[in-house]
């Protein structure tokens, strides 16, 4: 699970916009980019090309 402060201030590294955290897969989402970012051992990997489209 990740801290709720992180959760707080974390962006999208695309567009700078708001992340969903869905917490059953444990990733963070981005709407607007269609981009999911993966999180591994409590650390989001907010790398752009490593990210899942969808």
């Amino acid at each position: 699970m990740i801290d709720e402060k992180l959760l707080e201030i974390i962006a999208c590294p695309k567009c700078k916009g708001d992340l969903e955290y869905d917490q059953g897969k444990n990733r963070l989402i981005c709407n607007d980019c269609r981009l999911i970012y993966r999180i591994e051992d409590d650390i989001p990997i907010m790398l752009i090309d490593e990210a899942e489209k969808f």
